[in-house]
């Protein structure tokens, strides 16, 4: 399972969707899917544009989370 920290990364920042999504010019409606982690697919545009946003690399803002009875 991938894990979306975009919520933490907010969090931290104290911002809503709508700034990010204005700021960066991002859908509200793929901001609010990633925030909630029911995201199935992200443009790598998009990925792309929120780690500049943020200042991270893609490895801080996705992470791979092994779930239970998988190796």
């Amino acid at each position: 399972m991938v894990k979306c920290h975009l919520s933490r990364f907010m969090g931290e920042r104290k911002l809503k969707i709508v700034d990010v999504a204005r700021e960066t010019d991002i859908n509200r409606g793929t901001i609010t899917r990633l925030y909630h982690e029911t995201a199935n697919r992200v443009d790598l545009e998009v990925v792309e544009v929120l780690c500049r946003y943020f200042d991270c690399d893609i490895g801080d803002l996705f992470e791979i989370i092994e779930e239970e009875g998988q190796s």
